[in-house]
């Protein structure tokens, strides 16, 4: 799955729709992508063609209603997302991006906290 494995961002938008409540018909999709942006319905289901077309999300007929679901849950899409972008823009070096977010934010003590506790974790 993860070598075809490719959401855009408009997908994206489709997919959090999906992964909040499904299955939903194509025309419950676009109301609710529709309050929060202009696109319009061809343009939303043309993105839930492509998804199907990508096996990402499927649908069962129920009369003449398609009714869709995601093929993956939210955090199996998310750790394909971030191991893509690790091996992008870090040649796959966590280490790499981690002191680069730690240089690029500013992190309270707290924060540090967690992170040390989120290590140590990874430790045991």
């Amino acid at each position: 799955m993860e070598k075809s494995f490719k959401i855009s961002d408009s997908e994206w938008d489709v997919m959090e729709v999906l992964w909040k409540e499904s299955p939903q018909t194509s025309k419950e999709i676009i109301s609710k992508i529709q309050q929060n942006s202009d696109w319009k319905p061809t343009t939303i289901k043309t993105l839930i063609s492509r998804l199907v077309d990508k096996n990402i999300i499927n649908y069962q007929k129920k009369g003449k209603a398609h009714y869709y679901y995601p093929t993956l849950k939210r955090e199996e899409c998310i750790r394909i997302k971030s191991n893509r972008f690790i091996k992008k823009f870090y040649k796959g070096g966590l280490k790499a991006m981690i002191a680069n977010f730690v240089d690029m934010y500013e992190l309270s003590d707290n924060d540090i906290d967690d992170l040390k506790k989120i290590l140590d974790k990874k430790k045991d």
